[in-house]
């Protein structure tokens, strides 16, 4: 692999600016990607904008999670509904949470939601374990609300930076958190202020081809800001952990091949990295444990299990734990892989596959179109070899 590659805007960002931009009552958010999880949180906010009765979130749990508690707090009745596997994730915090604050809720434990009353301020308490998300949702909603809120965290926050990012896009429009010593202190009756943004590089898509920079040739990466809030931009850190040659300049980002070796990783606050990083793992010298991970089993697919599957298929030796995944690296061999309609694992195959003797099939390539259509397209222009057949 040798090339430049301009990253795709961030869809972290894009869906919390959307929303921001939303509840302000205008400004432009761009650049925006063409994806399926885009669609999702653009349609949701048209739904509300339009008072129209059913918010289809597609297989988004960003849009689900945010959305949920923006619309109780403009005091919308609407129903939610999803696609794929997001009917089935979970969203119990909020079954608890709304109707202590006026909210009534009529589910089964997942989708199909309905959501009608208004929402009223208050003390949220919730377990910082389960997902940032439901963090995000609220914060993104209280401050509209007439009076001041208060979220009370039981346990100790994972995937923080994602929560840190949301006050940062929030702050951006106008709006004010501050963060106590075990959650957040909201103010009643802020206004989101009307702005043009721009949406930054996306550090979670990054990752991809930094391991296959670190892998297998010379990568530059175009539109990156080493100062974003993307708790994923721990990726740089962590390849150079593993002996990764990784160089960093203005927006810029280069990724030369270099010899890896086993460490250890808390994926605590980047459970997304996973996927990307286990490829690096199986690539490296020795053992890599990855550990605080647990989330994973709860996203597109059972991410754990997953990328244990595809590596076991490739060679490699691999142990799924509870939280995480033991690795010992060594050489990988062609397969036929699962993509289990998850665009994670699809997108950290192609890159294992890359370095094998001979063609990998995955399936469900199409799950790309949930976060970067043009990944293979991206792929292919820096060397790589990636074929997409559709059976008509």
């Amino acid at each position: 692999m040798h090339g430049t590659v301009a990253m795709p805007p961030s869809k972290s960002a894009a869906h919390r600016a959307l929303i921001c931009s939303f509840l302000a009552g205008g400004g432009e958010v761009s650049p925006l990607i063409d994806s399926k999880d885009m669609t999702a949180t653009i349609g949701a906010v048209n739904a509300l904008k339009n008072d129209e009765n059913e918010i289809n979130c597609i297989e988004s749990g960003s849009t689900l999670r945010f959305m949920i508690p923006v619309a109780a707090a403009l005091g919308k009745s609407v129903t939610f509904v999803g696609e794929g596997k997001l009917p089935q994730r979970p969203i119990g915090d909020y079954l608890r949470l709304l109707p202590e604050h006026n909210v009534e809720c009529k589910s089964n434990g997942g989708l199909p939601l309905t959501i009608s009353g208004k929402l009223t301020s208050g003390k949220y308490e919730l377990a910082g374990d389960v997902s940032s998300q439901y963090i995000t949702g609220l914060l993104l909603a209280l401050p509209i609300l007439e009076g001041d809120s208060e979220i009370v965290l039981t346990t100790p926050l994972q995937s923080k930076p994602y929560v840190d990012m949301t006050i940062k896009v929030m702050a951006d429009y106008g709006v004010e958190i501050e963060e106590t010593k075990n959650g957040y202190l909201v103010k009643g009756s802020q206004q989101y202020e009307k702005r043009d943004y721009v949406v930054e590089g996306d550090w979670s898509q990054a990752a991809f081809f930094l391991v296959g920079g670190v892998l297998f040739g010379d990568v530059e990466l175009k539109g990156l800001d080493m100062n974003s809030t993307q708790g994923d931009k721990a990726v740089v850190d962590i390849l150079r952990r593993f002996g990764g040659e990784i160089e960093t300049r203005d927006n810029l980002v280069v990724a030369r091949k270099s010899e890896l070796n086993g460490i250890e990783i808390d994926a605590t606050d980047i459970p997304d990295m996973v996927p990307a990083l286990a490829v690096a793992a199986a690539y490296a010298k020795g053992r890599t444990i990855i550990k605080g991970a647990g989330r994973l089993r709860f996203k597109e697919s059972d991410r754990i299990e997953s990328v244990v599957y595809n590596l076991k298929q490739m060679g490699v030796d691999v142990e799924a734990t509870s939280d995480g995944m033991i690795i010992n690296g060594g050489m990988l061999h062609c397969a036929d892989l699962k993509g289990y309609n998850d665009h994670r694992i699809v997108m950290s195959m192609t890159i294992a596959a890359s370095g094998v003797d001979s063609i990998t099939r995955i399936d469900d390539a199409q799950s790309i179109r949930k976060s970067y259509p043009e990944f293979f397209d991206d792929i292919n222009s820096i060397g790589g070899n990636a074929n997409v057949l559709c059976d008509r």
